[in-house]
């Protein structure tokens, strides 16, 4: 059975090959989406290659509703995307999938039916399916390469739909504004691997590069401010002055 979490349906019109099939399947698993409707797949239904190719996602495969057309597949839904790197001459909003998923949690949360298409892979959706869309989710790639796989554009789509549900955690804007700069970091790295260095902390010499590699790495993953940069400078002077005097 479908899990019970609201979302939309992923439309596969015409699809060519069983192995992207398949590889859809698991793309919209990877995200939690497992409501998957084929129209007309070229090498009929079911297929063993889209079988061995899903994976871990072979359930959706399983609960995969077949239909005839693109008209029959969203007859149940109120609104539609159609997925396509080209807007085409057809009069109808544009938007990028990071907002298509947003419009389209919007929706589904009011109660309503959304389903997303996908085109087959040599040629994409034909004016046919795409004006039967009320929107278009274009994808900003290479227009000297804009053809996406199928599999890559469910992939691409069912993230920025799991994206939208994860709520981001802002920084403070105090935090934002003292952030250290990058030079900033680098000269307290270089401050940390010159004093170790005299300090014979670097042994052995074969490992001594990992173990500056490891401590830039340290430095890069703290989010340091540039009182927490002056104050790190300041317990290594101060150390070093220590040793001094003794």
């Amino acid at each position: 059975m479908p899990s019970a979490t609201p979302q939309p349906a992923f439309v596969l019109i015409r699809p060519q090959m069983g192995e992207n099939i398949g590889a859809a399947a698991r793309a919209m698993w990877n995200f939690g989406l497992d409501r998957m409707r084929i129209v007309a797949p070229r090498d009929g239904w079911p297929n063993q290659k889209a079988v061995a190719m899903a994976s871990g996602a072979g359930r959706l495969l399983d609960e995969a509703q077949l239909f005839t057309d693109t008209a029959a597949a969203i007859a149940d839904c109120d609104f539609v995307y159609a997925t396509t790197a080209r807007p085409r001459d057809l009069t109808k909003p544009v938007f990028t999938p990071e907002a298509a998923m947003a419009d389209a949690r919007d929706r589904i949360a009011a109660g309503g039916k959304v389903a997303v298409l996908f085109g087959p892979e040599r040629a994409g959706m034909e004016n046919d399916d795409i004006a039967r869309a009320n929107a278009i989710i274009s994808v900003p790639v290479n227009p000297d390469f804009a053809s996406l796989n199928l599999a890559q554009c469910v992939l691409l789509t069912g993230y920025e739909w799991r994206r939208a549900d994860v709520p981001a955690v802002p920084l403070r804007g105090d935090a934002v504004a003292d952030r250290a700069q990058q030079i900033e970091i680098e000269k307290l790295s270089q401050h940390y691997e010159e004093r170790l260095e005299d300090a014979g902390f670097f042994f052995p010499d074969h490992k001594a590069a990992n173990m500056k590699t490891n401590l830039r790495n340290l430095w890069s993953r703290m989010p340091l401010t540039r009182a927490d940069v002056q104050m790190l400078h300041g317990i290594m002077r101060q150390m070093v002055r220590w040793k001094d005097r003794g």
